[in-house]
């Protein structure tokens, strides 16, 4: 009896509708560049289009879903960008569907007789990292590579060039997922914006990349060509002040070889304003300083990139390239000291004038090669990276000063030489092994051995001989081996996944001089654990992250020898500073409507041993310096939003804001403060008739403090138009950045006794023209695309 029932029903349940449990699941990739696609949204209705079970797609463009499916239901995949991907399930009676690969198409649309050709969002909201395309916006086509990070969600570049994430200056900025001597001593300035495909802001880290930098990564993905045969382009831009470039690239591409190479020719102008208002004795007689410095800087830049990926096979792939970056400034610099005892005075007490005229070069080159093992085996990959890089610079400033009051008179000229080198291999290898459809174990090691020496000299002219000037004469030499491995391990409970990884670093550091007056040798190594959480709703996902990372001193921070430029402010380095370790916690929410994208998120850190700069006052000049205090803590919360109401407008925002609070003492000074800091930007892109597009962007920085120095709220405008012409093959774009001189960092720093206010203008207003040419873009049929290494 019990099994003719069990029968009946079973005969019976089609009729009422009752379906079966089945899992889906599948990959889903670019259908023009085989490019996964991660958090595509995966929607299933049932034939009265009722959502039965909706979910994204992981980071590697896989999905798996699981629901109750009568024999009549359709799947869809949307993303922005993209045509949308229905298709109807076939139930086989199987209780697992594989779908395979499904290939989206991106978007082209008819708006009033104009033809706008759609494309992926320039800036796409995911929860591990935000991607910021390039390619795709007005204000990144002309400039370099700060300009294209100024455009960029959570990131922010002062006027001196240097990169803070969230307001945290402690980043890891990395070019194709590897530490490039590019992003070092602001030389990534010469970076063309137009050699950028995308970049990546991953704000905490899973335990395969490096643990350098608590505020996070930025990973820069430098471009390849990715059409069959001959391609390329040409882009010519001029600006004012002079901002002139050329940057070919012609590139080849068969079944077995693929060629790129990419080129830049650069000639820049800029105009800097710097003032500088200060009281010292002010508790007693005051003295009243008024300095105004301007400068004009010239620099030429050439850079090549040539590289080439070979396909042994189907599943092998060899890629070497090459990187040569070349620079020559020629600056020249004017200061006018002006010292008073009394503001009510006609006539200053000392005037006096210094002359700097400077010329520096710069060479960098790097080689790098890349082993890719894929297997049949879906997601399965090995590969081994070898990175080697070198670089030189010679810079030398001289010098002359004069006294114009209380009577003439003419000091000694003073010349200055620093020659520097460094020598940096890197090997890494890592390994991704598929455990099943849904987990995946990795792991990897990685050594990098880091060699550089520098060499500065001051002198004074005495009579017609060259002194030694302050016993400036010394040469520093910094040997640097960081050894590292990580393991991870990720999968997937129904709508729960989950990474958990380790990694370890040895450090072994030494510095010394010719002097022997710094001989330091520094070993540490640390444990650094990464967890990564997420579960997804309907088109929307919840994560929480925590990952433990270090910073280490850079070598600037370092290096103990100051420039002599300015009479009054130095920098120097500090050879005995420490590392600082912080531990970051996030929670980020991902929502996704057809129009809207919603991505806020809150975050904690505590930094051990955080590194700020200490201003003191020696000798009457005052010095500035790196130092460790006992620790930081910040918390924040940070909304980005992305809307696209029609095909031609989109507009981006984003806001971050933070408490802090900071702990130590250094030369028995309280440092012990606390504050909060404000950031947004607000960008709009509209494609318009006769295939015009413009964007606007504002910057707002808030005011921004620590227990010395408080710098004034910083705001900046920036606004560019393109046309599309010669049939799509040629593009012209007129844009403006620093509109109005706005960007100016105003900054005031008290001391005991002291009190200085400074005004830093280091660009003028820039307006560009540019005109860029791309030729043979027809993809002929039945050659395959590039195989990607494991580099970003």
């Amino acid at each position: 009896m019990k099994k003719l029932l069990i029968n009946t029903l079973a005969f019976l349940i089609p009729f009422f509708g009752i379906g079966q449990q089945i899992t889906i699941s599948g990959k889903v990739q670019d259908s023009t560049t085989k490019e996964a696609l991660s958090y595509v949204t995966v929607t299933i209705q049932d034939s009265a289009s009722k959502t039965i079970t909706a979910g994204v797609t992981d980071i590697q463009g896989l999905f798996h879903l699981e629901g109750i499916l009568t024999d009549s239901a359709t799947i869809s995949f949307s993303y922005a960008g993209y045509q949308n991907h229905i298709q109807s399930l076939i139930l086989s009676g199987k209780p697992k569907i594989q779908l395979g690969t499904i290939n989206l198409s991106t978007d082209a649309v008819q708006l009033k007789a104009v033809e706008i050709n759609s494309q992926k969002a320039n800036i796409s909201l995911k929860l591990d990292k935000k991607v910021f395309e390039v390619g795709k916006d007005v204000l990144s086509q002309n400039g370099s590579a700060h300009d294209v990070l100024n455009g960029v969600p959570s990131v922010q570049v002062s006027p001196a060039g240097a990169i803070s994430l969230r307001g945290n200056s402690n980043v890891l900025v990395l070019i194709n997922g590897r530490q490039s001597g590019l992003t070092q001593n602001n030389a990534f300035d010469q970076v063309a914006a137009d050699q950028i495909e995308r970049i990546e802001v991953i704000t905490n880290p899973s335990s395969r990349y490096d643990a350098a930098g608590s505020a996070g990564i930025i990973n820069i993905i430098l471009k390849k060509n990715k059409k069959s045969g001959f391609s390329g382009q040409v882009r010519l831009v001029a600006g004012s002040p002079n901002d002139s470039r050329l940057n070919p690239s012609i590139n080849y591409k068969s079944n077995k070889i693929n060629i790129f190479s990419n080129f830049s020719i650069r000639s820049s102008d800029y105009e800097g304003l710097y003032t500088t208002n200060q009281v010292t004795n002010s508790t007693t007689a005051p003295n009243y300083m008024n300095r105004v410095q301007n400068e004009d800087r010239h620099d030429d830049g050439k850079l090549l990139y040539l590289g080439a990926d070979y396909f042994i096979n189907e599943y092998q792939t060899i890629t070497a390239a090459f990187l040569k970056n070349a620079t020559r400034d020629n600056d020249k610099t004017n200061l006018r000291y002006n010292y008073d005892s009394d503001t009510e005075s006609t006539t200053p007490d000392s005037l006096l004038v210094r002359n700097g005229k400077s010329q520096e070069k710069r060479d960098y080159s790097q080689f790098e090669f890349n082993y890719t093992r894929t297997f049949k085996q879906k997601t399965k990959k090995w590969t081994i990276d070898v990175q080697y890089d070198w670089w030189n610079s010679d810079k030398k400033w001289d010098l002359s000063t004069k006294r114009l009051l209380p009577n003439e008179m003419l000091y000694p000229s003073i010349r200055t030489s620093s020659i520097g080198n460094s020598r940096d291999f890197l090997a890494q290898t890592d390994f991704i092994q598929p455990i099943d459809s849904i987990s995946v174990l990795e792991f990897g090691i990685k050594t990098e051995i880091r060699t550089v020496s520098s060499d500065y000299l001051a002198e004074e002219q005495q009579d017609n001989n060259w002194v030694v000037y302050r016993d400036i004469d010394n040469d520093l030499n910094y040997d640097e081996t960081i050894t590292g491995a990580y393991t991870q391990f990720s999968s997937k409970i129904n709508k729960f996944s989950y990474m958990l990884g380790l990694r370890t670093e040895f450090t072994n550091i030494s510095i010394k001089d010719a002097e022997n007056a710094y001989n330091d040798q520094k070993k540490y190594n640390k444990l650094f654990p990464t967890v990564n959480l997420s579960y997804e709703f309907d088109e929307s996902t919840l994560q929480l992250n925590y990952s433990k990372r270090i910073r280490r001193p850079s070598l600037y921070a370092l290096y103990p020898f100051n420039e002599v430029t300015d009479l009054n402010a130095q920098y120097i380095g500090n050879p005995d500073l420490n590392p600082s370790y912080t531990d970051a916690f996030e929670m980020a929410f991902l929502k996704t409507w057809k129009t809207f994208t919603l991505n806020p998120s809150v975050y904690y850190q505590y930094e051990k041993n955080y590194i700020q700069d200490y201003t003191y006052r020696q000798d009457d000049i005052f010095l500035t310096t790196p130092i460790n205090i006992d620790y930081e803590i910040r918390s924040g919360i940070e909304l980005s939003t992305l809307y696209n109401p029609v095909k031609w407008l989109q507009i981006n925002a984003e806001m971050n804001y933070f408490h802090f609070k900071q702990k130590g003492n250094y030369m028995q000074e309280n440092l012990d403060f606390s504050s909060e800091n404000f950031t947004a930007r607000l960008s709009t892109q509209i494609k318009l008739p006769s295939k015009f597009s413009f964007q606007g962007r504002y910057n707002f920085r808030g005011e921004k403090r620590n227990a010395q120095t408080t710098n004034n709220a910083l705001q900046s405008i920036d606004f560019g138009l393109s046309k599309l012409l010669l049939k799509d093959r040629a593009t012209i774009v007129f844009d403006v950045t620093n509109a109005f001189n706005l960007r100016q960092n105003k900054s005031v720093t008290t001391g005991t006794d002291y009190v200085i206010r400074d005004n830093s203008i280091p660009n003028a207003a820039r307006y560009r023209l540019s005109f860029v040419y791309r030729f043979n873009l027809i993809d002929p049929k039945g050659i395959r695309q590039a195989n990607d290494a494991n580099r970003n």
